[in-house]
């Protein structure tokens, strides 16, 4: 549980219809497997002690007893084992029959909640056998002891206060107001339900999307375990579908007739920093609810779940050309209403043969042919000086002739080297003034070309530069309108490889040859041999691991210990500890200490969930102290 990680399970475990003696033997047995995989959170079937088909069965006072005895053994064997388990049965209360779940963790009953939405249709008639739930909490007696009982039961670990479960029984589920809505909002992050939904064709499909959905809305996570082929098949079958959803994801599944088990990790922290970020999630206290308290211990476990080093882009290749295409398409949209509300007769932007100059001028394009004006109107104009190599201004050259947009040249290294005799800076010095001297020379010249063409300038920073503050103040820190401000570095280059297998062959050829290029500034002189001396990378760090960064740190809010982690977990083999260490040490520090340039961005629009614009994204005041975070990475050593 480190971390906010819950290990969670859902089980069918191998029944015979009404022996209660050997159904418990199973369960535990299955028990026995989740607690040696480090399971925290195991359900099991409806009705799994009894089975659910056993019909008028349930009448029996002999099953009753049998089950509320298997029940108690479960409970013994459950010592130890450090897992809250969830188990089906039929329980007699006063005069009501109820068909119930009831939460075992060490030895100990937790409580027992019964169903709330009895069927009455169909091959399912449950009101013949059972009462549904009553409105308020209560008590129930199980071997002697009191037990607490009824449809409003949270329970909730000491360890981990966001790992807080709730649940609901099959038909809860599919009714218009599930009774996990009122879990979830009464402070619940993982609904469980036990379940015995029979299949037929095109069922499966339908439980996954709508327990997919379910947990988006609710922004929970939710584990289903479905009665197997152990049931009755007298009119229906039972396939043991359980699978595993957080936040509208399937995270595992059993398919159906697999006889698998479905385990993986649930994030009860990020579906908490979720719920915090989403200032309409009315979660409240309801004095309805019992909130019962256990322990168990904090284990650092290995995990099952699996992350993407690259979360801003799509593993699905078909999913990946949706994404950016989507995204071109909002970027445009974004820069044309710019435009037409500016009424700007052009549209002036820095080219570098770089790859987020690049991005910036194919979305500009887009946007020009949107407003349907010549692709003349668009005023790309590449500005060598000290570091321009041959190889990024032919491509910037040829770029611009392959697209059809006016392509101007200004050389700067004259009006630069005014400028340091101006200041008296020494030109053999090649310092920060030297390098941000180019910067602003460059804005300085687009700036003047938008007022005499009437234009405005499009910035080209991109989210990952915002986030590193690297990028010159006043320099190009500044434009009119950032199309690239919402676009992460490791997502810049699949948007340009994206339009690069759409294009005519020269088109493409250039593309793929700009995203071969090391990213750079191109601020200090090349080699003598024309090749690029300044690598961004190699000065600031990989931006693979920096955007892995990002949107753990903005998305979730996770601390730098968990975020250590799952950058080790994602990027296994590629990069060692110590360098993860290293670079997540520079991005707090560059987080922190660059803050006052996000502070005043210029417009630009939002794609993503994460975006550091300061009029509502991301408000932090420039003189916060990182101390706090860069401490806990210290203790990482």
């Amino acid at each position: 549980m480190k971390d906010g990680f819950v290990k969670a399970a859902a089980v069918s475990p191998q029944l015979r219809v009404a022996d209660c003696s050997y159904n418990a033997d199973q369960i535990i047995r299955a028990m026995e497997s989740a607690a040696a995989r480090q399971v925290r959170l195991l359900v099991l079937p409806e009705l799994s002690i009894t089975g659910y088909t056993c019909g008028d069965l349930f009448s029996q006072q002999l099953l009753l007893d049998a089950a509320a005895g298997a029940l108690e053994k479960i409970a013994e064997a459950s010592v130890g084992m450090g897992m809250l388990t969830l188990v089906g049965l039929p329980l007699a209360v006063g005069s009501k029959l109820y068909n119930c779940a009831a939460a075992v963790l060490d030895g100990e009953i937790l409580g027992v909640i019964p169903k709330t939405c009895l069927p009455n249709y169909g091959e399912f008639y449950e009101a013949r056998q059972f009462t549904p739930a009553p409105e308020a909490n209560s008590f129930c007696s199980i071997g002697g002891r009191e037990v607490p009982f009824g449809p409003h039961l949270l329970f909730r670990c000491r360890e981990l206060p966001s790992f807080c479960v709730a649940v609901e029984i099959c038909e809860d589920l599919w009714v218009p107001q599930a009774p996990s809505i009122k879990h979830a909002l009464a402070g619940a992050t993982v609904i469980c339900n036990l379940s015995a939904s029979s299949e037929v064709v095109g069922k499966a499909e339908f439980r996954r999307q709508m327990v997919a959905a379910h947990s988006a809305r609710l922004l929970c996570g939710y584990i289903y375990a479905d009665a197997g082929s152990g049931e009755s098949t007298t009119d229906l079958v039972f396939s043991g579908h359980d699978f595993i959803c957080e936040n509208g994801a399937l995270l595992a599944e059993a398919p159906p007739f697999s006889g698998k088990t479905a385990v993986n990790d649930l994030d009860v922290q990020r579906l908490t920093a979720e719920r915090r970020r989403m200032g309409t999630y009315p979660e409240q206290e309801d004095p309805a609810y019992h909130t019962v308290f256990f322990s168990m211990k904090t284990k650092d476990c290995p995990l099952n779940r699996v992350f993407s080093p690259m979360p801003f882009v799509p593993e699905d290749p078909a999913q990946r050309t949706a994404r950016c295409e989507a995204i071109l398409t909002a970027q445009a949209m974004g820069l044309k209403k710019r435009l037409e509300h500016t009424h700007a007769p052009t549209a002036v932007l820095g080219i570098s043969g770089g790859l987020d100059s690049t991005l910036a001028l194919l979305v500009t394009v887009r946007a020009m042919k949107l407003l349907d004006k010549p692709l003349s109107s668009v005023v790309a104009v590449t500005m060598p000086c000290f570091g321009t190599t041959d190889r990024t201004l032919t491509n910037a050259k040829t770029l611009c002739q392959e697209l059809g947009v006016t392509l101007r040249t200004v050389g700067i290294a004259a009006a630069v080297e005014q400028h340091f005799r101006d200041i008296g800076q020494d030109p053999a010095r090649q310092d920060v003034t030297f390098e941000n001297a180019q910067a602003r020379e460059r804005t300085q010249v687009l700036m003047d070309l938008a007022n005499q063409t009437g234009g405005i300038v499009v910035g080209t920073g991109d989210l990952s530069e915002l986030a590193l503050g690297w990028a010159t103040y006043n320099g190009d820190h500044m434009s009119m309108y950032g199309v690239n401000a919402s676009i992460p570095k490791t997502l810049v280059r699949y948007l340009v490889r994206h339009a690069a297998e759409q294009a005519a062959p020269r088109l493409r050829e250039v593309l793929l040859d700009i995203l071969d290029t090391p990213v750079s500034p191109e601020l200090l002189p090349a080699s003598p041999d024309g090749v690029i001396s300044q690598v961004t990378e190699d000065l600031v760090g990989p931006y693979e691991l920096h955007d892995f960064f990002l949107y753990y740190i903005l998305r979730f809010g996770f601390a730098p210990a968990k975020v250590y982690r799952l950058a080790r977990l994602a990027f296994n083999g590629r990069f060692e500890d110590a360098v993860i260490l290293r670079w997540l040490r520079v991005f707090y520090r560059r987080f922190f200490s660059q803050q006052f340039k996000r502070s005043c961005l210029p417009d630009g629009p939002k794609v993503g969930t994460v975006s550091l614009s300061p009029r509502g994204d991301w408000r932090m005041p420039s003189d916060a102290c990182a101390a706090l975070w860069l401490d806990q990475l210290d203790q990482l050593n």
